[in-house]
């Protein structure tokens, strides 16, 4: 994670361990993990909001994952503290706009 990333993290309303996230990734092929949505911006309710995450794969690291697929959002909610939206796939219009304004919190090296 580049010096600039910590300092954006440092001033997000959850806590991000980026030792946790990293293994996280690692064991499950993600190449890529980005935060977007309100966790970002001033509108991040504690209490109501949930955290919105995109990940993108290494190729073939789904292969044979089936239904587990949907328990990483739940592993990574249990990591941040919040419920967690995980997506892996978006519509090219929608992601244009998320790639725009969002923040990596892993990327493989």
């Amino acid at each position: 994670m580049l010096a600039w990333s910590l300092v954006k993290t440092a001033r997000l309303p959850i806590n991000i361990d980026s030792g946790e996230i990293a293994q996280f990734c690692r064991e499950r092929g993600i190449r890529k993990l980005a935060l977007f949505g309100s966790v970002l911006r001033g509108d991040f309710n504690p209490a109501l909001s949930d955290v919105d995450v995109f990940a993108e794969f290494e190729p073939g690291a789904l292969r044979g994952v089936g239904l587990q697929y949907f328990d990483y959002g739940h592993e990574l909610g249990k990591i941040f503290g919040y419920r967690v939206d995980f997506c892996s796939q978006l519509h090219p219009e929608i992601r244009k706009r998320v790639e725009n304004d969002s923040l990596t919190i892993y990327e493989q090296t």
